[in-house]
């Protein structure tokens, strides 16, 4: 049986999820930084995950 994954919805649901995260915390220079790094990383794991199935 083939399970079906709805990863690219839950990729996009994570990535947007940090961000809302990321604006509810403090503003303090530690944050801003490692808030820009999160928005990043999460991001791209839905870029990474089209990216593998174009194949």
């Amino acid at each position: 049986m083939n399970k079906v994954y709805d990863l690219e919805q839950r990729a996009y649901l994570f990535a947007k999820n940090c961000r809302f995260f990321v604006k509810a915390l403090p503003k303090s220079l530690s944050n801003i930084e490692d808030g820009r790094q999160l928005i990043r990383s999460s991001g791209s794991i839905g870029a990474n995950y089209i990216e593998a199935n174009e194949n």
